[in-house]
């Protein structure tokens, strides 16, 4: 029996994603049984990593119930800059957090949660590209491979996914 069993993880994808962070945190939380579902703003395109890793969204954000999942993890890239202006993603990425979900985001993906709002008071950490962005939103930065805060799992770059993915699964594990 994986940590996650019966678990239900959200992830958004979009073009420029950075492989790593959207593959590695999947295939990890699929390990522990969570099922993963990718939601983009098209199923019918194939959207490229930024490394060229090709992938599918299984549903549209427009069809997605944030009541339905219990895990958000947001991969960086540059696919958060243009899905942050998604109206649903902000307001599936609120949802989840006035909700007390775990919500996971690494690197870039912090333009996300900055966008739909949530991050004032939280201390989080992401790639130094956006210190400022976040600091301007009310979050405090820290320069750390993790940091967890409440209900908030954040990293910085690739070289955290280890100590990420571990801590969205012991995190995750214990919510009810």
């Amino acid at each position: 029996m994986g940590l996650l069993d019966g678990k239900k993880v959200l992830m958004f994808v979009g073009d420029l994603f950075e492989d790593l962070e959207l593959m590695y945190p999947k295939l990890r939380l699929i390990e522990e049984g969570a099922a993963v579902v990718l939601a983009g703003l098209d199923t019918n395109a194939t959207y490229k990593g930024y490394h060229g890793y090709p992938v599918k969204a299984d549903v549209l954000l427009s069809d997605v119930n944030p009541d339905n999942f219990d895990i958000l993890v947001l991969a960086g890239g540059f696919a958060p800059d243009k899905l942050r202006r998604d109206m649903d993603v902000k307001k599936i990425t609120r949802k989840m957090h006035e909700q007390g979900k775990t919500l996971a985001f690494i690197c870039h993906a912090g333009w996300i949660p900055i966008s739909a709002g949530i991050v004032k008071g939280y201390t989080c950490t992401s790639t130094r590209g956006i210190i400022d962005d976040l600091e301007n939103a009310g979050a405090k930065w820290v320069n750390e491979s993790v940091v967890v805060d409440r209900n908030m799992v954040s990293s910085r770059a690739p070289d955290d996914l280890p100590a990420f993915c571990r801590a969205i699964i012991q995190h995750a594990s214990s919510q009810q």
